[in-house]
């Protein structure tokens, strides 16, 4: 299992993209999250691959509506192109929000949308990653806020190249449950996000996910991707991503 961050989370004012860079990769960083695509090169020249980026706009006008897919399409065939030159392995991807849709209804169109470009990302050697949110604090009436719901939307496609994104804090607020969910569904999960609960900050003492076990649990499953951490941090930064790092690496030894 290999660490990232999320650049969004970080990347502060005042704090010099390079130093943020560097200093990751001296921690023991392998990846970055989410970056902004004029650092690309920056990151690269710190050995620091682009773990994922986002593969079509937006979160709420998403797969689950087909008068987006062919916009959608477009997008995504664009950045698996990129995702080829940069050696990004996994595009992130968005249900959209319900807007009264059914979940059986917003399933199949999430898949019919995946489905045109399934294929392609096979070919590309990346994959196509359906984020996980939740629709109680921070995106309200998303429609992939149940870990059912997307390995659904999976199955429906059945492709190796379409997953999930497990962002357990997003499902921590919707579900709980983590661990056992981790054994039941991790062969859907293609990528991880952490952050602490509640208030999306460190993962400290001050909030309720205990996180060593969760990792022990994905190190059992196997996993060998990315971890990404993107919380945001309540002080410095850079110390953020020491303690983060250091702590999922502990993890490691006590399991």
């Amino acid at each position: 299992m290999k660490q990232s961050f999320a650049w969004w989370c970080y990347a502060r004012a005042g704090l010099a993209p390079d130093k943020l860079l560097r200093t990751a990769a001296e921690i023991g960083y392998q990846g970055v999250d989410l970056i902004d695509q004029q650092y690309w090169s920056l990151a690269r020249e710190h050995g620091l691959r682009i773990a994922s980026f986002r593969g079509h706009d937006s979160i709420e006008n998403g797969l689950n509506r087909r008068d987006q897919h062919e916009r959608i399409e477009q997008e995504i065939l664009a950045k698996l192109e990129l995702a080829k030159e940069w050696d990004i392995p996994t595009l992130i991807c968005f249900s959209g929000s319900r807007d009264g849709l059914s979940d059986e209804e917003g399933a199949e169109n999430t898949a019919e949308g995946l489905r045109r470009v399934a294929k392609a990302a096979e070919e590309a050697n990346v994959t196509l990653i359906v984020e996980l949110l939740n629709s109680k604090v921070d995106h309200p009436d998303y429609q992939c806020d149940k870990t059912a719901w997307g390995v659904r939307v999976c199955d429906l496609v059945n492709s190796p190249n379409v997953k999930l994104l497990y962002d357990i804090y997003h499902m921590q607020i919707m579900e709980g449950d983590l661990i056992r969910t981790i054994q039941q569904y991790h062969p859907y999960f293609a990528h991880y996000h952490t952050a602490g609960n509640p208030g999306r900050h460190d993962i400290d003492e001050t909030q309720e996910i205990y996180y060593p076990p969760i990792y022990q649990a994905i190190r059992a499953t196997g996993y060998s991707g990315y971890i990404a951490h993107e919380f945001i941090p309540k002080g410095d930064p850079l110390q953020a991503l020491r303690v983060a790092f250091a702590d999922c690496e502990q993890s490691k030894e006590e399991g």
